[in-house]
């Protein structure tokens, strides 16, 4: 399994959460709540944006919001592993939902 896998990182994810003993803190609700904070953290970055200037932002900016998009990632796979979801398998499975659902002849 390459280093960089999901199921590496959900592996190690849940690893520094129990060494710190925050597993009774990390139950899917308030992960979810977490994960609804993170993302209101970044879309503070592209707040009174153009379109235009959030394509092109500062070499600052664009660190900034790497980590919030880390962020993000980190609680959703908490979240896929509190309540043992396949999150591969499922995106796969919603993308082959949609794709019956918005065919390329009605685009």
């Amino acid at each position: 399994m390459p280093q960089d896998s999901l199921e590496n990182l959900r592996k190690r994810l849940a690893q520094f959460a129990a060494v710190r003993d925050w597993e009774s803190f990390h139950s899917p609700k308030n992960l979810s709540m977490a994960l609804i904070a993170e993302t209101a953290e970044l879309i503070e970055h592209f707040q009174w944006l153009t379109e235009e200037q959030s394509s092109q932002l500062s070499s600052d900016k664009h660190q900034a919001v790497s980590y919030e998009l880390a962020d993000i990632l980190i609680y959703l796979i908490r979240i896929g592993d509190k309540l043992n979801v396949d999150l591969i398998a499922a995106a796969n499975e919603k993308i082959e939902i949609n794709e019956e659902r918005f065919p390329i002849e009605k685009s």
